[in-house]
């Protein structure tokens, strides 16, 4: 992949204090670990709005040059399921959401947290979302849910935007940018 490939990585930083929303951070990263871009968005710790939080980070960004959307994990905000096809279409671009642990799924974590309406809604989201794939990445292994390409690319672009570890730079930058913002935001709130 050629270095000068950019990334949007949005990454999630809950907030310490109930009632605190989560920070998510939207970075602009190039393959060759240069970070272009930042924005922030917040979303309901709990609630169903990470989808659009995300949205609004690539809106407010507005890089066409961004040619991939890497989310961290599905459920940032305890349990706010992102919707990796919707996010595909509105933002135009292959969308890959990467996590970091080996786990069963979220649906019994789910049913165990909901029920009605909220447990259905989340449920719906969180079994349109495509299967995870195991990528081995340097010595270590994440898993990956691709829309928008196929297995094969989503495994070549983690690994391009790994240059060392098993955090893809434009996560492991966003991820540090929300912290940074979610401290910020606690000490002035």
């Amino acid at each position: 992949m050629k270095p000068g490939v950019r990334a949007v990585g949005v990454a999630a930083s809950d907030g310490a204090r109930e009632g605190d929303p989560s920070v998510l951070c939207g970075a602009v990263v190039r393959a060759d670990r240069v970070a272009d871009d930042f924005s922030f968005a917040a979303c309901t710790v709990g609630g169903t709005d990470a989808t659009t939080a995300i949205e609004s980070i690539v809106a407010d960004l507005d890089r066409e040059d961004a040619r991939y959307l890497l989310v961290s994990g599905v459920a940032p905000a305890w349990f706010n399921v992102v919707d990796l096809s919707r996010l595909a279409d509105l933002t135009e671009r292959p969308v890959l959401s990467v996590s970091f642990e080996e786990s069963a799924g979220l649906e019994p974590a789910l049913r165990e947290a909901f029920d009605g309406d909220a447990l259905d809604r989340r449920l719906g989201t969180y079994r349109a979302l495509p299967p995870r794939r195991r990528v081995d990445v340097n010595d270590e292994t994440v898993f990956v849910r691709a829309v928008g390409c196929d297995d094969d690319e989503a495994a070549r672009l983690v690994r391009a935007f790994t240059p060392e570890g098993g955090r893809p730079e434009p996560l492991r930058v966003a991820r540090l940018a929300a912290r940074g913002a979610r401290r910020w935001h606690e000490r002035s709130g």
